[in-house]
């Protein structure tokens, strides 16, 4: 890649059209960026790696303010990077999303009549593949439009050939290390989707629902007991009680009649029961709750699973063949009937799990799946932030990772789908259990007995291997070498548990203890501007593309790195995006001016003494903003690196270098030649900055005013140390004073462009040299012989005085401050009673009062302005 250094050259041009429109250069700009090679990386490279790889959206994905958000945040840091000199590497690709993408597929064909099971598994998975090419990966070119700098030409896809055999690899090597197994679990099973889901795909809502107790047994042998789901009693096959629970302690041991059958259960004693909540016994499905299940296990109870893969009860009677929910209420009003039913709280609301894909309720079920054994490979994970070898950002965030890493299950890794990594197990015809490899042939054939397993892997599986997976993973390869372990994980902190902790156990197994990431930068998730999630169901979801289409890539990449605080969420509003816009707007017109007035980094920067004050000033702020910008950077403190870069560009230099040197560009002459190279040099050094975060604007106005290749591949900023603080204390003077007469003639009722005539006595201070540029931020014009000062206004040491005689109606605006000064009066006198009531403070809540005292504090410093306008007005 071209080095900063070796920038192709042609000569500056003064040209710029007078608005910047992002639509004409976005594209054409961004396909000039890919086709020179500046994102791709090279593994031969001697520079220092730095490598990111992209949390793999979903192949049925499309852009969402989340995706948009954490690629601004990613890209930032790789585009700094390479200008820092690194062989950087942001990687891209997609996630296969085994159920979401099946159940696209199987949309299609059901609007065919037809279902997966008419066509075959073959034929369906090539379907799939073939919607995969079709319609799969929009998100791609959607990232293209916000500007991803990724390396395109290692873009992976979880169920290419490369990422296939990673899976394989693994899968075999944790089975001979005995760390994966088959075993009957509690697990969560989606009636719809026909599958296990993982945790991550469960999402818990509050239910309106019904909470009946219930009798079981008969007479002295009575336990009542309450649930949710009473359909469940079927499968009943214990009451459990707290074994200290006196209440109790006659019937444990013995059995009693589960009411609707013809079974009895036995009463057990477990430590897991809450003796002080309600009856102090619960009802025991082992078959259908992970709580039961463990009971179950510690009592070898009976698993008894009363229903079907779609929610249909199986038990013999007279619920057989009824959905999970009829038979529910069938169920009550037969116990109702027995006179069993002692109590039911309708509406009841209670946390309910519901499939992410299709929002069915999700039944815990026993089933027969595939396991990783976690305790090993959680514990490295935990110890690995422990010893520092990985860090995480927000560090708060430390204490929630080692409440999961601590306390994780072993994870149900098989799904019950076509589509995916298939288990590489074989079963023969005398009960042998084979685990192949990647270059390993199956055992035998179907004919002679041998069947693969039905199953697919959790996507999750697949998307652990992510980090190194991509770099080539089980090979040793030049990219693994040089861009493994990866610098950052840039994710959401909703999914730290999930995919992070995966990342996390496979990175450290398959790659010898080396951490598959240095450092996790976890980011809060994207809200309205109100501060609420976004559903599609609140009706404040919003397309990304859209805010682009109107107001360009960069405006929405500066909204959200400007919200990026970490671990936070992010509220976001058209609003804000428009003032990106708007800012966008100002570089833009603040570099053609610079254009137009002659700056240049051509040659040297001149000697301190040379320049006027406010060069000095204005690159001593230069250098301190770098050295801020790169200070937050470092801590991932996007938000705050972007507010000190808005604040530095728009208000110091736009708003102040370039008015305070307005005056000295129209004297022309050698003084303005210096100043046109430090303008030139600020907005080299500035536009460089902004670059990894806006970085359309930026490219086309640097290129503009170097006569360079790209700012994608310039040098990033350094500090040079310079410092001016006797420079900066005289700006400020000068701005004091500026502001405080723009006040006052705000204040006065003066528009802000309207000219008055001032004696300025600024002999003998700092302030003198910079008469005439106070005189043009101010438009105050020469005092004439006719002047006359009406107000007489003493600022940091120096006094001016304006004549206002002509400028505003004394009158009319002595009668405006009168009628305002008694409505501040009146608000004091009301606030002042209440205070003074003690009736009124023994009762209101301490919000009122303190409402009240901030009210007669207002009105107080409302009354002293007004009156100080007053007395600054001519007399009459």
């Amino acid at each position: 890649m071209t080095e900063n250094s070796q920038q192709q050259h042609s000569a500056p041009t003064t040209e710029l059209p007078t608005q910047y429109a992002p639509a004409e250069v976005e594209e054409t700009l961004y396909e000039r960026w890919v086709d020179r090679g500046y994102f791709t990386a090279d593994a031969k490279s001697e520079k220092p790696p730095y490598t990111i790889v992209i949390p793999p959206p979903n192949v049925t994905g499309s852009l969402h303010l989340g995706h948009a958000f954490q690629h601004t945040l990613m890209d930032a840091l790789t585009r700094r990077k390479r200008m820092q000199g690194f062989e950087a590497l942001w990687l891209p690709g997609m996630d296969h999303a085994g159920i979401a993408t099946q159940n696209k597929v199987e949309q299609q064909l059901a609007e065919e009549g037809k279902s997966r099971h008419d066509i075959g598994r073959e034929a369906f998975v090539a379907k799939t593949w073939e919607w995969k090419e079709q319609y799969g990966g929009r998100i791609l070119g959607q990232m293209r439009r916000l500007g991803d700098g990724v390396d395109w030409s290692r873009e992976r896809f979880t169920m290419d050939e490369g990422l296939s055999s990673a899976v394989q690899t693994i899968f075999k090597r944790l089975y001979d290390d005995e760390l994966i197994y088959r075993a009957e679990r509690i697990i969560n099973w989606c009636p719809r989707c026909l599958t296990a889901i993982s945790d991550i795909e469960v999402d818990y809502q509050d239910d309106d629902g019904e909470l009946v107790s219930l009798k079981y047994g008969e007479g002295d042998e009575t336990v009542v007991v309450a649930t949710t789901r009473v359909e469940t009693m079927l499968g009943d096959t214990a009451v459990a009680v707290h074994p200290d629970d006196e209440r109790y302690a006659h019937l444990i041991g013995k059995r009693i009649k589960l009411p609707l059958t013809d079974r009895t259960i036995p009463v057990v004693a477990d430590t897991h029961v809450d003796p002080e909540f309600g009856t102090g016994a619960v009802k025991v499905t082992p078959a259908h709750d992970p709580n039961d299940f463990a009971i179950g296990q510690r009592h070898d109870l009976e698993f008894m699973t009363i229903m079907d893969e779609r929610g249909v009860i199986t038990v013999p009677g007279p619920f057989q063949g009824l959905d999970r929910f009829e038979a529910r209420s069938a169920i009550v009003d037969a116990l109702r009937q027995q006179g069993r039913v002692v109590a039911e709280k309708r509406p009841y609301v209670h946390s309910v799990g519901h499939c992410s894909r299709c929002r069915t309720t999700i039944e815990p079920r026993l089933s027969l799946q595939w396991w990783v054994k976690v305790e090993t490979l959680a514990k490295a994970a935990g110890d690995a932030v422990r010893d520092g070898r990985v860090t995480l950002h927000p560090k708060e965030m430390e204490k929630r990772y080692f409440d999961w890493v601590d306390n994780l299950n072993d994870w149900c890794i098989s799904r019950q789908l076509w589509w995916g990594h298939r288990i590489p197990v074989w079963y023969g015809p005398n009960g042998e259990v084979v685990c192949v490899g990647p270059d390993e042939q199956p055992p035998g054939t179907e004919a002679e007995g041998w069947k693969q397993d039905e199953d697919v892997l959790d996507t999750w599986f697949s998307s652990g291997l992510w980090p190194f997976s991509t770099l080539g993973w089980p090979e040793r390869t030049p990219d693994l070498e040089k861009f493994y372990s990866t610098d950052v994980l840039l994710t959401g902190h909703d999914i730290i548990f999930f995919w992070v902790v995966r990342m996390m156990m496979f990175g450290l197994y398959a790659m010898d203890g080396e951490v598959p990431f240095k450092t996790v930068a976890l980011t809060g998730l994207v809200r309205d501007e109100n501060g609420k999630k976004m559903s599609k169901s609140f009706g404040n979801v919003v397309d990304p593309l859209d805010w682009m289409d109107k107001y360009g890539s960069d405006a929405l990449r500066f909204t959200l790195a400007r919200g990026a605080n970490p671990g936070t969420d992010v509220p976001i509003g058209e609003d804000w995006v428009q003032a990106s816009r708007n800012f966008a707007n100002k570089i833009w017109n603040a570099t053609r001016f610079a254009l137009m007035n002659g700056a240049t980094i051509e040659g040297p920067l001149p000697e301190p003494s040379e320049m006027t004050a406010t060069d000095r000033w204005i690159l001593s702020r230069l250098n301190k903003t770098v050295a801020e910008v790169d200070a937050f950077y470092d801590d991932y403190q996007f938000a705050k690196l972007s507010d000190a870069l808005y604040h530095y560009a728009w208000d110091e230099v736009f708003d102040w270098y370039v008015e305070l040197s307005k005056t000295t560009f129209m004297a022309g002459g050698e003084p303005a030649k210096v100043s046109g190279r430090v303008l030139g040099e600020v907005l080299d050094v500035t536009l460089r900055l902004l670059h990894p975060i806006v970085p359309f604007v930026t490219e086309t106005l640097w290129t503009t005013l170097t006569g360079r290749e790209s700012v994608v591949i310039a040098d990033w900023p350094k500090d040079s140390g310079f410092r001016d603080e006797a420079a900066e204390k005289e700006i400020e003077t000068v701005q004091r004073v500026v502001t405080e007469v723009r006040r006052f003639k705000g204040d006065q009722g003066l528009k802000a462009g309207q000219r008055v005539p001032a004696r300025l006595t600024l002999d003998g201070t700092a302030l003198a040299a910079h008469e005439p540029a106070i005189r043009q931020l101010l438009k105050l014009q020469p005092a004439g012989e006719e002047f006359q000062a009406t107000a007489t206004l003493p600022v940091a040491g120096a006094e001016v005085a304006l004549d206002l005689s002509g400028a505003i109606d004394v009158a009319a605006e002595r009668k405006r401050l009168a009628k305002d000064l008694a409505a501040a009066e009146k608000d004091k006198a009301q606030a002042e009673g209440k205070l003074g009531n003690e009736k009124f403070l023994g009762k209101a809540p301490e919000k009122v009062v303190d409402g009240i005292r901030a009210r007669l504090a207002k009105a107080d410093e409302d009354i002293a302005r007004i009156q100080a306008q007053l007395e600054r007005l001519p007399q009459a």
